[in-house]
């Protein structure tokens, strides 16, 4: 623009000859007027002068021990300590390639003492599995509530600035029944559908136990008369009820061991109920009956090495709990 002033063009022209010669829109006309203006007054400094205001660098190792102390800082309240503008923090934290994220919510805020009880089960049972393996005599148990209708999130494309489609979230109180269900590394030996509305208390769930030993009789006779069931349940309070456990020593079953707290060491919560519910996504079930045939389907579609793999799941779940001294593990 300097090189073009000197030689007597006018604003208009200045940019006409940038822009073809550099391509179209590297500079304005107005951009021009301003700098021919300033020209005009003898100003002819073509480097940036001191101006008020944030300024605008940022040591990228100090930003990145900064998130590394608080990752859950804003980008304003670290653009407030670095004292720049938030937008340069954005630009600066993708070029260190972070992301924002949502936390993950977990089951429980865990105790010092949760921590080290979790912490100590996984130990005593990785040590046992490795000197005496048992993963073939477990089984496992629990409940979930089944909804009839299964809404299911979907993504979409739309044009940006368009609203977002909208959905029903499914109604805590809308029509469900519970699902009891036991199974081992072969697969399923147990389940019951409850009556709508009904629910598990000891008494039931002790008569349930007494139906499982029946179905365990019949299709695993080598854990009643050899090996001996190793039973694993969570810490709900009918499960632990003086009751129950009067119940389960009279079956003769060991009771393995289950920090409370701790759905992400229970087979059922981890695994088989987690793929039960994406079989039942997006499906509306009018009645007990369609209920009871799509459980139905699920369990007989599968193999019996997916029941393996959930039982042997266990093995890689409990280091992971060791190596996190006790913290949850996060399914990704």
């Amino acid at each position: 623009m300097l090189y073009e002033f000197k030689r007597g063009e006018t604003a208009v022209n200045c940019s006409k000859n940038i822009c073809e010669a550099f391509g179209d829109n590297i500079v304005t006309i107005r951009m021009c007027q301003r700098w021919f203006k300033k020209f005009r007054d003898g100003d002819f400094d073509l480097c940036d002068k001191q101006r008020s205001g944030r300024p605008q660098s940022v040591d990228d190792n100090v930003l990145k021990q900064m998130v590394k102390e608080n990752p859950r800082q804003t980008s304003r309240e670290l653009a407030e300590r670095l004292s720049v503008d938030h937008t340069t923090v954005l630009d600066h934290l993708h070029k260190l390639k972070m992301v924002s994220k949502l936390e993950v919510w977990v089951p429980h805020e865990l105790t010092q003492k949760n921590l080290v009880d979790r912490y100590t089960a996984c130990v005593e049972l990785l040590s046992r599995n490795e000197n005496d393996p048992f993963l073939n005599r477990i089984v496992t148990g629990d409940e979930k509530w089944v909804l009839y209708n299964n809404v299911k999130r979907k993504r979409y494309w739309s044009e940006i600035g368009d609203e977002s489609l909208t959905i029903a979230k499914p109604n805590r109180y809308s029509s469900k029944i519970m699902l009891c269900c036991w199974w081992d590394c072969k697969g399923v030996l147990y389940y019951e559908l409850l009556k709508p509305g009904e629910t598990i208390n000891s008494e039931l769930y002790c008569q349930q136990l007494d139906k499982l030993n029946d179905a365990i009789k019949i299709k695993r006779p080598s854990l009643i008369n050899k090996k001996g069931v190793i039973f694993h349940q969570d810490n709900a309070r009918p499960h632990v009820a003086i009751k129950t456990q009067a119940k389960i020593k009279q079956l003769g079953y060991e009771i393995l061991t289950h920090p409370p707290y701790s759905p992400d060491i229970a087979p059922s919560d981890y695994y088989l109920f987690r793929c039960l519910q994406n079989h039942l996504n997006g499906k509306k079930l009018n009645s007990f009956d369609d209920v009871k045939t799509c459980i139905d389907d699920f369990f007989q579609s599968k193999p019996t090495k997916f029941y393996e793999k959930g039982i042997n799941k266990l093995v890689e779940r409990w280091r992971t709990v060791i190596n996190n001294n006790g913290n949850y593990v996060v399914d990704k």
